[in-house]
């Protein structure tokens, strides 16, 4: 049964969304961090973020898959409980790694969330659905806006099982081979032309500024389906993706 599209709020239109919350090392504030989020908030800034799982089956504030990037310790992500990623310091910063019920609590409601589901499968197919499970749970109670989207149109449809009352997405891009090389040709293509669409009940896209004018997403835009973009890093680049897109996802400068 094809799930009913809810509309994305107003709130994700009036103002420019920080990529993973308003990061700035030399400032403190890693990507993702709980000192990124108070100061998009501070800022009046919606926020993106991106949702890993601990080992132990929590929604965890992370982008990577591995830690090596993000922090001075190594290996996957899932392979440690909340309760130790919470303790591994973000590089750049002075807090650990951040769950999702913090930073619900941290923004409460003041300004747009957009949370996006990191693929768990590896190859964009259906998986044990632990991951959604556990975002729907942490987001019971939760009053401010808040709109979930993910590359894995299955994650998407699988959110929706948990969850009927917030709008869903998906994050959307060419899928060049050089930018997912492990994903098979075939997958690739398929993705490209976003036939998910209107099974997963998406109402809106969220995508890569650098090929906005994909046919795919011409023909939803034609359907006055949302159109989200990142990352934008520059006001030039801000001003040609609004030419398309109805929002734009920035980091690196103050859109």
């Amino acid at each position: 049964m094809t799930r009913t599209p809810v509309s994305l709020p107003q709130s994700f239109f009036d103002r420019p969304i920080a990529h993973r919350a308003l990061h700035d090392i030399s400032a403190g504030r890693p990507e993702n961090s709980r000192a990124a989020m108070r100061a998009a908030v501070e800022a009046g800034y919606g926020i993106e973020i991106d949702l890993q799982m601990s080992k132990d089956g929590q929604a965890m504030v992370f982008h990577d898959y591995e830690l090596s990037r993000l922090t001075s310790d190594t290996g996957p992500v899932r392979g440690r409980n909340a309760v130790e990623l919470e303790g591994i310091g973000l590089s750049g910063g002075e807090e650990g790694i951040p769950s999702f019920a913090e930073v619900l609590d941290i923004v409460a409601g003041r300004v747009p969330l957009l949370v996006e589901l990191k693929d768990q499968h590896g190859a964009m197919g259906p998986h044990d659905g632990v991951m959604e499970k556990a975002a729907a749970a942490a987001l019971e109670g939760y009053t401010g806006d808040i709109a979930v989207m993910s590359f894995n149109p299955h994650s998407v449809a699988e959110f929706g099982k948990h969850n009927t009352t917030l709008p869903l997405g998906l994050t959307t891009e060419a899928y060049l081979q050089e930018h997912n090389p492990l994903l098979p040709a075939a997958t690739r293509q398929y993705l490209r032309d976003i036939p998910d669409f209107d099974r997963v009940g998406a109402s809106f896209i969220s995508h890569d500024v650098r090929d906005l004018g994909n046919p795919a997403v011409t023909r939803l835009k034609e359907r006055d389906v949302p159109v989200l973009c990142w990352t934008v890093r520059s006001s030039e680049i801000e001003a040609e993706a609004r030419k398309i897109a109805d929002n734009v996802t920035f980091e690196g400068y103050l859109a």
